[in-house]
């Protein structure tokens, strides 16, 4: 009995030291592990402190950024705008430009077409300087010459004892513009071409003049052509024929009695017209052409001088 007993007593002492052993064996472990918790807890807060700080840098870089690039897209969008505004007005106003010069060819080219309205260049430039520098009493328009035709010359100046002295304007737009654009184009064969056709164009109307409206003693025994610009009349009196070298003035006043006046030669001769009204009436068959031009501008001249 009491051997058991011993043997409880050896066992429970045992059991109590195991137990004892045990516990003071766990405990450094719970400490270390509490600490291991804490510190990895404190990591965890300053990852954390740090993805905050992370995330308010990288939102303030990007507001700022942001507030930049809106700021700079808005300028740029303003200048754009400006810059784009400026170029719509300039190319409206070349726009605006073209149609203008445009509406001034349409006008231009009516004129030079003849539109019956205005009537041609030629007609409407001649009208004007004979109802200038001639009172209505001094001139006629659209007289018929020869009673067994219907075709009526454009003016007749009146000289004294109702003789007539026929005047008609011719101007072939097209073949005078052919000039210049043979001069545009450095085209001499073109430029030559295109004199002769003009100086043809002169030729048949000289004849047709003469053919028409000279028919002495109800007129001169001269009509006059009205070319209606200096540049126009310039060719005419500068062209030689190719082959006889003649002037195109001289050969239309020998073959077709017929004289070529520009703007300026035209003015002088009707400024002296009823000067040389009486003398030129009673020797209408008889002076040259030549002296009749030559008497007009002596006698302007001698009134200029005077």
């Amino acid at each position: 009995m009491d051997i058991i007993l011993v043997v409880l007593l050896v066992l429970l002492v045992g059991i109590a030291s195991s137990i004892l052993y045990l516990n003071l064996k766990s405990k450094p472990r719970d400490d270390n592990e509490n600490k291991e918790a804490e510190e990895i807890a404190n990591l965890k807060t300053e990852i954390q402190n740090l993805k905050d700080t992370l995330n308010n840098t990288i939102n303030t870089s990007l507001g700022s950024m942001s507030t930049s690039f809106n700021n700079l897209s808005t300028g740029v969008t303003k200048d754009m705008t400006e810059a784009l505004t400026k170029v719509d007005e300039k190319v409206g106003n070349f726009n605006q430009q073209v149609q203008l010069l445009n509406q001034s060819q349409e006008g231009i080219t009516k004129i030079l077409a003849g539109v019956k309205k205005y009537g041609t260049l030629a007609e409407f430039s001649l009208d004007a300087l004979i109802k200038d520098l001639l009172p209505a009493s001094q001139f006629m328009t659209n007289v018929k010459m020869k009673e067994d035709t219907s075709e009526n010359v454009e003016f007749a100046i009146k000289l004294q004892g109702d003789v007539l002295v026929p005047v008609d304007s011719h101007f072939p737009v097209e073949k005078f513009k052919a000039i210049t654009d043979g001069h545009d184009a450095q085209d001499k064969r073109a430029v030559a071409d295109a004199r002769a056709k003009l100086a043809t164009a002169f030729k048949a109307k000289a004849k047709s003049v003469n053919e028409k409206y000279i028919v002495p003693p109800k007129t001169t025994d001269f009509a006059i052509v009205y070319a209606p610009t200096e540049s126009l009349y310039k060719e005419l009196t500068e062209y030689q024929d190719p082959s006889t070298k003649e002037l195109l003035t001289q050969e239309l006043m020998k073959k077709h009695k017929v004289v070529i006046c520009g703007p300026n030669t035209l003015s002088a001769y009707l400024i002296v017209a009823p000067l040389i009204a009486v003398s030129f009436s009673a020797i209408v068959n008889s002076v040259s052409l030549e002296v009749i031009v030559g008497a007009s501008f002596s006698s302007v001249t001698v009134m200029v001088m005077s």
